[in-house]
């Protein structure tokens, strides 16, 4: 029989392997990265294998930023998820070889029960399952305001190379390496990359995370050829009135699921 949990999705951490935020590539939209975020969230550090999470749709919708469940919107949730089964992501192995996996092994949904029940991909477990070293985690509430792609894209890079709160960190990407990494290669003209996707995912990032986020220049001759970026954690008084910010303007974070205890 079904068991009715209620969670806090704020109070969740997303995990990954630093693999999957460094040498990944893949294309996914502010709103599918937050599906895939939420659901990642789900796991618990002591789990050895994925599970089934069953879900309220509307409660669902709210939290990855689908907030009005009309027909419109139950058709956006259902597309989103589609499109995520449906696109794979390449990885670059220690071996220098690179592979293909996917995000999502199985959707279901019920509209006149109002659920969704979705299930990682089983080739993402050494990625997600059991990490003890070279992972990166962060509070799942960070990421729930950014509104473009390129901001989370970009916070998860931040924070794979920024897990000491005390520390300011340095770190230097190259332009095209930044492309890459931020799935923004279509901006050949450094002048629009940083136009559309650097300054408002550098916004996004200082407006609505726990990090503050500076970037250099690094130019030869006049051509830009590299980023310079200066990282540091926001004070505990900063980040208290960021997550009172959240609270008023997220809505209620109680989401409910139902754990049927599927393997």
């Amino acid at each position: 029989m079904s068991e009715l949990h209620i969670t806090d999705p704020r109070e969740r951490k997303v995990t990954k392997a630093n693999e999957l935020i460094q040498k990944s590539r893949f294309s996914l939209s502010a709103q599918q990265q937050k599906i895939v975020l939420f659901l990642i969230s789900q796991i618990n550090p002591w789990d050895e294998d994925f599970k089934v999470y069953k879900f309220s749709i509307a409660e669902f919708s709210r939290v990855c930023g689908i907030s009005r469940l009309g027909g419109k919107d139950y058709a956006e949730m259902k597309a989103a998820i589609k499109e995520i089964a449906d696109k794979s992501l390449w990885v670059r192995l220690d071996n220098g070889k690179e592979t293909l996996l996917r995000w999502i092994e199985k959707p279901y949904i019920d509209e006149g029960k109002g659920t969704v029940e979705i299930r990682l991909d089983k080739d993402m477990k050494p990625y997600l399952l059991q990490l003890r070293e070279n992972f990166t985690d962060y509070e799942l509430v960070y990421t729930l305001r950014f509104r473009s792609k390129y901001s989370i894209r970009l916070y998860e890079l931040v924070r794979s190379v920024h897990y000491h709160d005390m520390e300011r960190v340095c770190c230097r990407f190259s332009v095209s390496q930044l492309k890459e990494l931020l799935d923004a290669g279509e901006y050949g003209e450094y002048r629009d990359f940083k136009r559309r996707v650097l300054k408002t995912a550098v916004n996004e990032v200082n407006l609505y995370s726990d990090r503050d986020v500076e970037y250099t220049e690094l130019k030869q001759g006049r051509k830009v050829m590299g980023l310079e970026f200066i990282i540091k954690a926001k004070s505990l008084d900063e980040r208290l009135t960021l997550r009172a910010e959240i609270d008023k303007t997220m809505g209620p974070p109680q989401l409910s699921f139902w754990d049927d205890g599927l393997e």
